[in-house]
């Protein structure tokens, strides 16, 4: 499976810089001039990338004389980023999984252990043990991306083992209807069912991004895919190693984004309701408030505002610049956890 609009999920049912990376770096000349081959790169970087598959339970059926529960297998892509087998893929490639199993590049296949998930970001953690080191991936800065700049994408489409296909950034900060914290990376590169989780490269071998989504009316590829940018994933990644999942920040208010109606200057995000004892509540937010900062960081609207208290770890204590009625202040709020029924 592959997310798609149709929306179709991509999941089907740090080294030194190598001397081929130095090689492929020299390949560009003047603006308009593409590389020679991508050759160089793809042999860089290709024992940092996985293959995935899982079997997954599903309803018991009736057989002859007894009854029979089958398995049903998916496959998805992942990318090493740890020598001890610490491997990054998308949480929709693994969930429901009954086993998962991983292919490295060399042909080796092991079974893989859960280390941690999170729905909301669609980013999962698996391990797998082995007794010599792996090669991990490099990350590499997503806001340092343009639009324009080439990139190579790696996964298991189709479950047919390891493919690379290259284009561009297409675009930046895509919002897909498909949760608060969608903020992808937009890819040209060809990508189809069976290459999410898979690494998204730039020049250098580093990974700017996680493949994740399409959009497709057939449910394979147009040119128009999607990438959690690495400099979101990565803080996502090192939580799931640390705790197995996100404690994610709440302030117990309903938003929309601010207009010219809420009174408040371009951008902001205009409180719409207060949940009766949460943490707004507690600290004299109303619904007449529009939130234009978290601890001095400007929030340009409600997904904003969402995504910037999500990432608070709960307990601790955040300074929201609001206006109402045209005056400013400061209110410092407590921010609690965030309720299981709002997804995470």
């Amino acid at each position: 499976m592959i997310r798609s609009f149709s929306r179709v999920l991509l999941a089907f049912g740090c080294i030194a810089a190598s001397p081929a990376l130095a090689q492929f770096s020299g390949t560009f000349g003047v603006l308009g001039s593409g590389p020679d081959s991508f050759a160089p790169l793809v042999k860089a970087v290709a024992p940092e990338i996985v293959g995935i598959a899982v079997t997954e339970d599903v309803p018991k059926t009736s057989s002859g004389n007894g009854v029979i529960p089958p398995l049903a297998e998916a496959a998805g892509s992942g990318f090493i980023i740890t020598p001890d087998g610490m491997i990054v893929t998308n949480n929709h490639v693994i969930s429901g999984a009954a086993t998962i199993f991983v292919t490295l590049n060399d042909g080796r296949r092991y079974v893989a252990n859960l280390v941690g998930t999170d729905e909301l970001t669609d980013i999962a953690i698996i391990k797998v043990n082995l007794s010599t080191p792996l090669i991990p991936a490099r990350w590499g800065n997503s806001a340092r991306c343009q639009v324009g700049d080439w990139i190579l994408a790696a996964g298991n489409p189709f479950a047919l083992g390891n493919s690379f296909t290259a284009g561009i950034i297409s675009a930046e900060g895509r919002d897909i209807g498909d949760g608060p914290f969608d903020h992808f990376l937009q890819l040209d590169a060809p990508i189809n069912p069976g290459n999410s989780g898979g690494p998204a490269f730039n020049l250098d071998g580093e990974v700017i991004g996680i493949n994740t989504a399409i959009v497709s009316p057939s449910g394979g590829s147009v040119g128009i895919g999607f990438a959690i940018p690495s400099n979101y994933a990565r803080k996502i990644v090192a939580a799931l190693i640390a705790h197995g999942s996100i404690p994610r920040g709440w302030l117990g208010v309903s938003v929309q984004d601010a207009t010219a109606a809420n009174n408040a200057p371009a951008g902001g995000a205009a409180i719409t309701g207060v949940e009766p004892g949460g943490p707004a509540d507690n600290a004299g937010l109303t619904d007449s408030d529009v939130v234009l900062a978290v601890n001095g960081t400007p929030i340009s609207g409600s997904a904003d505002l969402i995504r910037a208290i999500a990432s608070v770890t709960p307990g601790v204590k955040v300074v929201l610049t609001v206006t109402r009625n045209g005056h400013m202040r400061d209110v410092p709020v407590v921010v609690d956890k965030r309720p299981a029924q709002l997804g995470g």
